[in-house]
């Protein structure tokens, strides 16, 4: 089986090293790479399977500039809400691939372990479980994978909790101990819960991989780019200096305007996501803190 990954990113490139495990892996990415197996992006489209990890804030321009749909199956595995437009990537990619051609992929997942094969678990998720259970014959023995049909329910918690992960990473900048972390994690799940539930989502889906699972690893490890850009935001470094270190996409940035922009329109009460936004248009930490105690 040949499987396409768009995208050779760290993420792109740990999930070709994967599926190489069981099957044959060509990857391709918008600036050209002299990696092992990089194809052109006429001859990745031609691949029955492909695997995306296009950043969620690139997505949109990517497919409008460069994708051909004929019949491929999709399988996206970024995370975010496009911070320009607040939609969800199911919603971005309905324009171009139709519902039973497309699986999302979420649940806890560094880059680095999954390139040293440790083991871990995720979840396939698609309206069409025939195609969900496909990809699942893809991965290899150290990646479990799980199917569910709750695609929003997947795209809220994968993309939610890299805001989380930006208030974790204030929190432990500001070293405000242990006890401080666990109550801004648990309550950024019942921030994601509630928020979800305005879209329908599965309140079971919060609470396993693609949600608690998800939330509990990028909120509580500098290997996340998002709890790194919360230490940043702690110390007082500007949006722009944080990113310049990073070297690379932070979702939880774009994500967390996106929150707020729908906060704002739909009148929802989402408190760490408004503090994480207003941190990163300037709003002091020790601030933010205080209001999150006071209100």
């Amino acid at each position: 089986m040949l499987i396409g990954v768009i995208g050779a990113g760290k993420w792109g490139s740990a999930l070709a090293f994967a599926l190489s495990r069981k099957s044959d892996v060509v990857i391709n990415s918008r600036t050209p790479r002299d990696i092992k197996n990089f194809v052109s992006l006429e001859e990745i489209l031609k691949c029955e399977y492909l695997v995306i990890t296009v950043p969620a804030q690139q997505i949109a321009s990517w497919l409008e500039e460069n994708f051909v749909f004929s019949n491929q199956k999709i399988l996206v595995a970024s995370k975010g809400i496009e911070a320009k437009t607040s939609r969800f990537l199911n919603e971005i990619y309905s324009r171009y691939v139709p519902d039973e051609n497309i699986a999302f992929l979420s649940g806890p997942s560094f880059a680095a372990e999954v390139m040293q094969s440790l083991p871990t678990a995720l979840v396939i998720s698609s309206t069409n479980e025939k195609l969900a259970e496909e990809f699942t014959k893809f991965f290899p023995l150290f990646i479990k994978t799980y199917i569910s049909s709750d695609v929003v329910g997947a795209e809220i918690s994968g993309a939610y909790k890299n805001v989380i992960a930006i208030a974790a990473g204030i929190c432990s900048g500001l070293e405000l101990g242990n006890n401080a972390a666990a109550a801004l994690i648990s309550r950024g799940l019942v921030e994601m819960k509630r928020f979800g539930a305005v879209y329908g989502a599965k309140k079971d889906t919060f609470l396993g991989l693609s949600g608690a699972g998800d939330l509990f690893l990028t909120a509580s490890s500098t290997m996340s780019r998002n709890f790194r850009v919360g230490l940043g935001l702690a110390r007082g470094d500007s949006q722009e200096d944080i990113l310049r270190e990073l070297g690379e996409v932070a979702e939880g940035i774009g994500t967390a305007y996106a929150l707020r922009e729908i906060a704002q329109k739909e009148s929802l009460y989402l408190p760490i996501a408004t503090e994480v936004h207003a941190t990163l248009e300037g709003k002091s930490p020790q601030e933010s803190l205080r209001d999150l105690l006071t209100n």
